[in-house]
């Protein structure tokens, strides 16, 4: 089998389905236009649920594309696993209304077997159909699949909610017996159970009944108008064609991990920490370049703790200065010749992750002194927990998610006290709530600093911190005072220069 850069891959989907008369359509920006269910595009279909849900009809409806999606509900597997990535790309093809079922499974064999597209053995595909699927089974087999080599699964149903659903049929690839130490693989796979040697390539996705609540599967009515929709990871795809152990050795990732080396104290050797940079880095370089932002919520939320989380692993391997934003540039160089925006847009792009970065790195070591501390003495007494209050003070006062608390906790064989964390977090809320009731009004006007003599410089446009300021005001309980005791509350202080 020929090795095949990405773009050698993606050229030759392109080519294949065009001369099937599919019309090419471009990757949809990662932020949904006009979709406020979802945070992020996560699959192919995504930006054309509009064909499939009948909204608009597409001028052909042949359509292919290889769009680019987030996925964040495996955020920690990644760097554990070889094949999670929050960022990835997912070849597809889709029939609206056109093609069906049969020759669908034509197209996918025709263009992974012949020596004109990408000249895979036969005898290394394996594909499982839906139980009852006697079309598929029947189809597979006419093509030249081996019927050793298909397998009925109840699982192969396509099906989110009511709406049009469906079988589906997966394609996998043969890796090989140095994959299967045990040479208990193929039992493995026939039962759906996880093992490395099969591995899943491709899924279509035979959408031809429409689900109801309430109505057993075998009932449900056929859809009057049947569409294909197929997905097929690019780094997977990169994996088999560059004969790798994993997504992370492909062209896709070498340049960022050598980088990554390069600003480093170690070696690549396949190590947990490099893998989150290269996809975290991947992530929020093209989140940005479609229109995210860094924020507390929805997806903001989501890329700031993508970027957090790259910077402890950072911290991990000896960077000990901010660095994301200089690998911007080389996730750009790769991707250059079908998202060349990226690589124009580096500076902004890398701007931005330049000062989000600095504002975590400004409290990264505490709260990491904080939290070797808190581990180091949870081992010490023998408790395998961090407290909650600890992590509301990690996150309140450092910056670190609750998420990111919980991983490093993991890693050191600990867990921590999530309902602790949620208590501490309500308190604080409600401080912040009483305090807004109190502040709503104008207030009543005193004389109390209106009449103060001396001058105090204001420096916050330009510092975030002043060394050796000078107290030269002060208040108790509205009133000017000379001092004030341990415990008096109510205080109120003047500075000579101040960021605040």
């Amino acid at each position: 089998m020929k090795y095949m850069s990405h773009d050698d891959i993606r050229n030759t989907w392109f080519d294949f389905f065009t001369k099937h008369g599919h019309k090419k359509i471009e990757s949809a920006p990662l932020v949904p236009i006009n979709d406020d269910s979802l945070l992020w595009v996560n699959a192919g279909v995504t930006p054309l649920k509009k064909y499939f849900d009948g909204t608009e009809v597409p001028d052909c409806r042949r359509l292919t594309s290889i769009q680019k999606c987030i996925r964040t509900n495996d955020i920690e597997n990644v760097g554990v696993t070889k094949r999670h990535q929050t960022f990835f790309e997912m070849m597809g093809n889709f029939s609206v209304g056109d093609y069906f079922k049969e020759e669908a499974i034509e197209f996918s064999y025709e263009l992974l077997t012949s020596p004109e597209y990408f000249g895979i053995d036969k005898d290394l595909l394996y594909v499982t159909v839906y139980s009852t699927d006697d079309v598929a089974r029947d189809k597979w087999v006419d093509v030249g699949i081996s019927p050793s080599h298909v397998v009925r699964l109840k699982e192969n149903f396509w099906e989110i909610g009511e709406g049009p659903c469906g079988p589906d049929s997966e394609i996998f690839f043969d890796r090989g017996e140095k994959y299967d130490p045990d040479g208990d693989a193929l039992e493995k796979f026939k039962k759906d159970e996880d093992q490395e040697r099969y591995v899943e390539i491709w899924n279509n996705v035979f959408s031809q009944f429409n689900s109801k609540e309430g109505v057993p599967r075998e009932e449900y009515k056929e859809l009057p108008s049947k569409n294909i929709d197929t997905g097929a990871g690019l780094e997977r795809w990169c994996c088999i064609f560059q004969g790798v152990d994993s997504n992370f050795e492909t062209d896709l990732f070498k340049p960022i991990l050598k980088h990554i080396e390069e600003l480093g104290k170690e070696k690549y050797e396949g190590q947990k920490e490099y893998k989150v940079i290269a996809d975290h880095i991947r992530a929020i370089t093209f989140a940005l370049a479609d229109g995210a932002s860094f924020e507390n919520v929805g997806r903001g939320y989501v890329i700031r703790r993508l970027l957090r989380r790259a910077v402890v692993a950072g911290k991990k391997l000896g960077i000990d200065e901010p660095f994301l934003a200089k690998m911007v540039p080389t996730v750009g160089k790769i991707m250059e010749d079908y998202y060349p925006d990226v690589l124009k847009n580096a500076d902004y792009i890398a701007s931005v992750i330049e000062s989000e970065e600095d504002r975590f790195s400004a409290t990264l070591n505490g709260g990491l002194n904080l939290l070797n501390n808190v581990i180091a003495e949870a081992k010490e007494n023998k408790t395998n927990e961090i407290d909650g209050r600890t992590a509301f003070k990690l996150y309140d006062t450092y910056g670190f998610p609750i998420e990111l608390t919980k991983e490093y906790a993991e890693d050191e064989g600990l867990t921590v006290d999530e309902k602790g964390f949620q208590a501490a977090m309500t308190e604080q809320q409600n401080r912040a709530r009483n305090a807004r009731d109190m502040d709503n009004g104008m207030g009543v006007q005193t004389d109390l600093w209106t009449s103060f003599k001396e001058d105090s410089k204001y420096v916050g446009y330009t510092d975030l911190a002043v060394d050796n300021a000078k107290v030269i005001g002060l208040a108790h309980d509205g009133q000017q005072a000379d001092e004030a005791q341990p415990g008096d509350k109510n205080i109120e202080l003047i500075f000579d220069v101040t960021p605040f």
